[in-house]
C-alpha cells in the first residue's frame, strides 16, 4: 500500500484536470479525511497511509465540487468557518473589505451590519478585528443564517452578533434597523448570462450570485438607503465585480455618497468604500 506521500502525488495528477491548485486540494482533502491539521499531516507523509474516505472525496472533487463543500470548512481572515452549499464560499478577495474597515477606523466601530451575510464571513471577520464591536447579519436565506449563527456560536461571537432573516427586496426592509458605523455587503453582482467556472455554476447558490442583466440590481436597491443608515462618521464597504467600479460609484454619487476604490491582491477593483464625506477613486 502506498504511503500518503505517494497517494498525494497521484491524486494531484488526477486533480490537475479540474483544479488550478491540485496539490493543495489533495492535501486539504487528505487532512480532512484523517482528522488532522494540514501542517501536522505534512510532517508525517511517509508514515501515514491514505484513509479510505479519501477516494470518495477525490471523486467528488473530480466532479467539480469545491473543496470547501467537501470538507465543510473554509479559512477566511483569521477564522475557520463552516460552510455548506447554502452559502457562497468565502474567498480571500473578500478580505479586502475587512482590510478597508481596519484601515478606516482608528477606534472600534460600535455597530456593524452585514447585508447578505451568508456564512457570516464579513461580520465575523470584523468582529474578530474589532473586539469591542457588535453586529447584525441579515440574509434572505434561513439556511444561510443557520450556518452563520452556528459559526458565531462555535467561534465565540454569539454574544456580539444577531442574525436577521430578511430580504432587501421587501418593502420597508430597513425601517427598524437604526444606524450603523460600518455597513458591509458582498451582494449578488454577476450578470444573468455570465459564464461561470463549472464548480461555481454547479454548486454555489445562484440566489447569492446573479443580479440581473448588468449585475447591478442589488446595488440599485441597497445604495440609496445607505445615507440614512450610516451613523455620523460611518462608512459602507461593498464588494464589486472587477468591471463594476464606475457604474456602482455612479449609483453612490447619485445617492450623495463619495467613493473610494480598493483593489484585491490580484490588482483587480474589488471593494468600494462609501461615505457622506469627501472621497476619491484612488487605489
Amino acid at each position: 500500500m502506498d504511503n500518503l506521500a505517494a497517494t498525494l502525488r497521484k491524486t494531484a495528477i488526477r486533480l490537475a484536470d479540474v483544479s488550478n491548485t491540485p496539490r493543495l486540494d489533495a492535501e486539504l482533502l487528505a487532512a480532512h479525511a484523517l482528522g488532522l491539521d494540514r501542517s501536522a499531516m505534512l510532517l508525517r507523509l511517509t508514515d501515514l497511509s491514505a484513509p479510505a474516505e479519501l477516494a470518495d472525496m477525490v471523486e467528488r472533487r473530480l466532479a467539480n465540487e469545491p473543496v470547501a463543500y467537501i470538507t465543510g470548512r473554509q479559512a477566511f481572515w483569521d477564522l475557520d468557518l463552516a460552510v455548506t452549499s447554502d452559502v457562497l464560499i468565502p474567498r480571500a478577495d473578500s478580505e479586502t473589505l475587512i482590510d478597508l474597515a481596519v484601515e478606516y477606523f482608528r477606534t472600534s466601530p460600535a455597530r456593524i451590519l452585514d447585508l447578505g451575510t451568508g456564512s457570516g464571513a464579513l461580520l465575523l471577520g470584523c468582529l474578530s478585528a474589532f473586539p469591542e464591536a457588535s453586529g447584525v447579519g441579515m440574509d434572505a436565506s434561513a439556511a444561510a443564517l443557520a450556518v452563520a449563527q452556528a459559526n458565531a456560536d462555535r467561534l465565540g461571537f454569539a454574544s456580539r452578533s444577531q442574525w436577521m432573516h430578511r430580504s432587501w427586496a421587501d418593502a420597508d426592509w430597513n425601517s427598524d434597523l437604526g444606524q450603523f458605523d460600518l455597513i458591509l455587503s458582498n451582494p449578488p453582482y454577476v450578470e444573468t448570462d455570465a459564464e461561470l467556472d463549472a464548480m461555481v455554476a454547479a454548486y454555489e447558490p445562484h440566489s447569492a450570485l446573479f443580479a440581473g442583466p448588468d449585475g447591478l440590481d442589488d446595488y440599485r436597491i441597497l445604495i440609496p438607503h445607505l445615507p440614512s443608515m450610516l451613523a455620523p462618521g460611518g462608512v459602507a464597504i461593498f464588494e464589486i465585480g472587477h468591471r463594476q467600479a464606475e457604474a456602482v460609484s455612479d449609483l453612490a454619487s447619485n445617492a450623495g455618497l463619495s467613493t473610494e476604490m480598493r483593489r484585491d491582491l490580484a490588482g483587480n477593483p474589488r471593494a468600494l468604500r462609501f461615505s457622506l464625506g469627501i472621497g476619491d477613486m484612488n487605489g
